[in-house]
């Protein structure tokens, strides 16, 4: 068994693509060598950003002996069939192919074998697909070159148990030929690099200031954060985004601490994390009080070790807070700008900007929120009403500000500072700030209730424009972030125990465009959507571990559009099929279910529950009959009051008169009249059951 080491050497590999080249690399390999027939034990990639690399343990010095066999027809068969037989097999004659016993005489069997080729003869092979097939998302080539890749591509170590794999890459100018040499870091190796193996390539990498692995890397730079950090008693504020693409930006990591000016300090923490983030990659560091600390680091791509660069750091700290300072005067300049007039000033400019092209403009989405948001506040602090709609109206307005524009990942945010700056209440401004919230399953939910109001019209705006003008997503595609926008109104509805009627606010959003004037369409447009935002509760229910039969049972069971009072009805029935009462009366409901559905495909009718009392025959009749009229009534009331864990324990007192009456009574009676009346009692079990859930849906 032997290794493989390959290494495409090319110029810099933008950050964020190194992670995906990396699987696509191993998968490329990993597929090529099992479709040659070379099993391996392990496959390894790594990635700096000069180098895309794969290491392969554990192969075959060359292919197994192989053997076919194909069977064809029986001896004696007609001509055609032969040779259509031998057509097949890639054979001239049946003197190539053998016979062999079988139940009605002998058969024809074509057999090939073959030795298996040298790995080394295949590599070469599989290593020139994988340059040409990597799916990158865009490539580059020299001037002299047609050769496509990432960046303009230097050189290809390839070596298979210690040697050099003889091969070349075509480039259109001077082919690329397989080699063991490679370069360490740009600026601080000596010069060219001869390895061996892996082992040899790391060591070697490592004395020319190239950390090879990513994750050490990443190891390396948190570590290094941590302590530089606890120097000055602050932390590092976590951004795993930007850890991920600085890792793919240094192959020598070393952080530097570097000093903020304090006329900075003021500009509002978001703006000096974006700043330093977005332009700088540095991270931001923040005091124990959560408070931004006058600090920042830098992750050098430089060793500050060798000789002759003793006053290195010093340069680079002083480097870096120069630029530094000259990107916060900007921000500041920006921050300052937008103060000296109100947000309200902005609004007009928002007519200019489209929200999408049949949808109209920004100016008309923070209308339509207005008229939204007054109905959601309702339901949840109705005092409040008019901060909601102040809210709605300025939700939008920072989009047009200067510090927006530099930074649009601040959308929101800033608008809730400059809220806060001309004299907002507290509710609005933290309306503005939160509205984009939640983003995602994870990401924070709004619990002011001005927040909940303005954050929900706005995603229940997107959602009822986008259907009004049939653009649903479809399959993996959502452009608009339709699927988001609807679990972001789940999540504010469930999180904050909203009661309200989802149905009204859609048709409130749907008419507040103006678009479809047809009630009837209206509706059916309300239905869809409706049923696309219970499709995002039930993945959101399942995430969080819910089994996906009981939410079927509860969705099944009727058409509630008030979120709190279906999860309540969900609790109810989780626990009481937890319950040895819950599991007795679910079987004895499935006995009564499955006798039921037999027969009505028997009688080709459907029994509803309508019950002649007067007819029955046996006790056990009665009590059942009586049960069930006290059950249903009860479950009724409890319904009512919204007590459904109490009407869960009503259905319980089934379970005694459904035993004795499958215990004791014949359901197929020999009378057609006895038989149907109990086939009556049997579909009366499952209406006041299906009241509180579609028990058919549970699973065993």
């Amino acid at each position: 068994m032997a290794e493989l080491l390959l290494e495409f050497f090319s110029e810099e590999i933008p950050a964020t693509m190194q992670k995906k080249a990396c699987d696509d690399l191993a998968g490329l390999m990993g597929n090529a060598l099992k479709g040659h027939g070379l099993d391996f034990k392990d496959i390894a990639t790594f990635v700096t950003p000069r180098r895309l690399c794969l290491w392969v343990s554990g192969l075959p010095l060359q292919q197994p002996d192989w053997k076919d066999e194909k069977k064809g027809p029986k001896v004696g068969a007609p001509p055609q069939a032969i040779a259509g037989f031998l057509r097949a097999s890639g054979l001239d004659s049946l003197d190539q192919c053998t016979q062999r016993p079988g139940p009605k005489g002998p058969i024809w069997f074509a057999i090939k074998a073959g030795k298996g080729r040298a790995t080394t003869e295949i590599l070469p092979i599989i290593i020139a697909d994988i340059v040409t097939s990597m799916p990158w998302p865009n490539t580059m080539r020299f001037a002299d070159q047609t050769l496509r890749w990432i960046r303009p591509l230097h050189s290809i170590i390839a070596l298979f148990d210690g040697e050099v794999i003889k091969g070349t890459i075509e480039t259109g100018g001077k082919p690329l030929v397989f080699g063991d040499v490679t370069r360490g870091h740009r600026f601080f190796s000596a010069g060219p690099i001869r390895v061996k193996n892996l082992s040899d390539y790391q060591t070697k990498l490592a004395t020319a200031f190239v950390m090879l692995d990513q994750n050490s890397r990443e190891e390396s730079i948190q570590q290094q954060l941590r302590l530089k950090a606890q120097e000055k008693g602050l932390t590092v504020l976590s951004d795993g985004k930007l850890l991920q693409e600085v890792v793919g930006l240094v192959e020598w990591p070393v952080v530097i601490l570097g000093q903020i000016d304090k006329d900075f300090m003021a500009l509002p923490s978001e703006c000096l994390t974006a700043t330093m983030r977005t332009h700088q990659k540095y991270f931001s560091l923040v005091k124990p009080d959560g408070q931004m600390a006058p600090w920042f680091a830098l992750v050098a791509n430089t060793p500050l070790k060798d000789e002759g660069r003793k006053d290195g750091e010093t340069k680079i700290r002083a480097g870096n807070e120069r630029v530094l300072r000259a990107r916060l005067a900007d921000a500041k300049f920006f921050w300052d700008q937008d103060r000296t007039h109100k947000l309200e000033e902005n609004l007009p400019k928002l007519a200019k900007v489209i929200f999408h092209a049949k949808l109209g403009t920004v100016a008309d989405r923070c209308q339509r929120m207005v008229t939204l948001a007054p109905h959601i506040i309702a339901a949840i602090k109705p005092e409040m009403k008019a901060d909601a709609k102040r809210a709605a109206e300025l939700a939008k307005a920072d989009l047009v500000s200067e510090m927006v524009n530099e930074f649009p990942e601040l959308q929101g945010i800033m608008g809730g500072y400059y809220a806060r700056a001309q004299g907002e209440t507290e509710a609005v401004a933290r309306a503005i700030a939160d509205h984009y919230a939640p983003a995602g399953p994870d990401d924070f939910c709004p619990t002011a209730p001005v927040s909940i109001a303005v954050a929900m019209a706005e995603k229940l705006d997107s959602l009822c424009g986008f259907w009004l003008i049939d653009e649903k997503p479809t399959g993996s595609k959502d452009p608009f972030a339709l699927r988001r926008a609807a679990l972001g109104v789940v999540r504010l509805v469930l999180e904050n125990q909203i009661r309200l009627s989802l149905k009204d606010l859609i048709l409130i959003g749907l008419k507040s465009y103006k678009i479809e004037q047809n009630p009837a369409k209206l509706a059916h447009i309300a239905f869809e959507l409706f049923a696309f935002i219970n499709q995002r509760i039930k993945a959101h229910l399942k995430t969080k571990g819910d089994r996906h039969d009981v939410i079927a049972a509860i969705f099944n069971a009727g058409d509630d559009s008030d979120l709190v009072r279906l999860m309540a009805r969900l609790a109810a029935v989780k626990n009481f099929l937890a319950s040895d009462d819950g599991l007795n009366l679910l079987n004895a409901y499935r006995r009564a279910t499955h006798i039921l559905e037999a027969e009505e495909k028997k009688d080709a009718t459907r029994y509803r529950g309508h019950i002649n009392a007067e007819i029955f025959v046996e006790e056990e009749e009665k009590a059942l009959h009586a049960i069930l009229r006290e059950v249903g009534l009860a479950v009724e009331d409890y319904f009512a009051k919204d007590d459904f864990e109490a009407a869960m324990l009503s259905l319980a007192k089934l379970r005694v008169g459904v035993d004795a009456f499958f215990d004791n009574v014949i359901v197929n009676a020999e009378q057609p009249e006895t038989r149907a009346n109990r086939l009556e009692l049997l579909a009366a079990i499952r209406h006041v059951m299906a009241h509180v859930a579609d028990f058919s849906q549970i699973e065993n």
